[in-house]
Formats: C-alpha cells, sequence, structure tokens
C-alpha cells in the first residue's frame, strides 16, 4: 500500500488549546479521505510551542537543534501539509510565523497546503486571506481553496448550528488537501551527501 506523509503544524501556545483541537479534526479528516483512496498514512504532528526556544536559537545561530531540525525534516519531506495558528492582531502569531521563517529558501515548493486558523471572534477569519495565504504563496505551496476558521461559537454546539458548519467546513477542506496529495508523487527531501562529487573530478576541475 502506498504511503502519503502528512504533516500538520499547530501554533497553539496553551495546553489545552483549540488551535491544536482544530489542527487534529483536519488532519483525522484528511487521513479518511486519503484512505478512502486507497493510502496509508503517516501524520507527523509539530506542536510549535515545544520549540519556541528553539526556535529563537535558530535565528541567531543560523541553525536548528536536533528536535526542531527534526520537526522541520517532517514539514519538509511531507507529502503535504495542514498549518493552523491562533489569530493575534488581525495575523498570525508570531511563532507560526518564525517556523516557517528558519526554513530554507523553495523548501515547500509545489506542497499542497491546507491552511487554517481559530480566534475568539469570527471578525478575524480574514486574515487567512489577508495574511496566511499570501505567505504561503510566496513560499510557492499550493494552497487549497477551502480555508478552516474556527471561532469560540463554533465550538461546543452538539449536531447544530455552527458546530455543524465547522464539520462541513473542515470536512470540504480535507477532501481537498487529500485530492491533491493524492495525485502527487510521493515527496522525499534529498540529501545533499548522497551523490558526492569524485575526488578526481574535484581535482580535474581545479
Amino acid at each position: 500500500m502506498t504511503v502519503r506523509k502528512l504533516a500538520v503544524v499547530s501554533a497553539g501556545l496553551s495546553v489545552p488549546s483549540s488551535t491544536r483541537l482544530l489542527a487534529d479534526r483536519l488532519a483525522a479528516a484528511t487521513r479518511r479521505s486519503l484512505e478512502s483512496q486507497g493510502f496509508r498514512v503517516e501524520v507527523e504532528p509539530v506542536e510549535l510551542r515545544d520549540h519556541g526556544h528553539d526556535l529563537i536559537n535558530n535565528l541567531l545561530a543560523g541553525f536548528p537543534s536536533g528536535s526542531l531540525g527534526k520537526a522541520i525534516d517532517g514539514v519538509v519531506g511531507a507529502d503535504g501539509l495542514i498549518a493552523v495558528s491562533p489569530i493575534f492582531n488581525a495575523s498570525y502569531s508570531g511563532l507560526f510565523k518564525t517556523f516557517f521563517d528558519v526554513l530554507e529558501a523553495g523548501s515547500l515548493a509545489g506542497k499542497p497546503v491546507l491552511i487554517a486558523a481559530t480566534g475568539g471572534t469570527a471578525r478575524h477569519s480574514l486574515a487567512l486571506e489577508h495574511a496566511m495565504r499570501p505567505m504561503f504563496a510566496y513560499l510557492r505551496s499550493v494552497v487549497v481553496p477551502t480555508a478552516v476558521y474556527a471561532a469560540s461559537e463554533d465550538w461546543g454546539k452538539g449536531a447544530d448550528g455552527d458546530a455543524r458548519a465547522l464539520t462541513e467546513r473542515v470536512s470540504l477542506a480535507a477532501g481537498e488537501l487529500a485530492t491533491l496529495i493524492g495525485d502527487r508523487m510521493p515527496s522525499g527531501r534529498p540529501d545533499p551527501y548522497a551523490e558526492p562529487t569524485p575526488f578526481e573530478d574535484l581535482l580535474a576541475g581545479g
């Protein structure tokens, strides 16, 4: 059975976090959709609050620590990405932005991405379109058409009202991401040391 790798980046700060809850729901829906296509799915969750100090050190030193490096490799090497941030001051969080700032240029080019966000009020939902979508467009990712926003009123209303609407948005966006992932060749981060230049060629070039 063909394997597809799904990375799930969550930038929630609290425990428990509505941002992580939304990320988990999107991941579960995407997994179900991919499995219905006949794929086996490996999910790589990345909780950014666990890497906060390492991200600052990466900005200052220019390279990631062991645990952060593993998280970066998981995101870069995935076949698809779910990226979820809380909205602060009408934009994504600084922690969320810092993670994508430390990735190598071009590492997300062509990668299917589902963007999502959480916030206290539905008025912040446009941050997905005026902040998050342009950022991933700049990174040359392929962002699915449906973005998912969850405000406080979207949780805990049973089968009716806003909770049902959120479930429908999650299902729609996850299906779009699964289609893109299923249509692509399996991803893999190339090893820069896998095919070194022979020593004789180096001498000849000198």
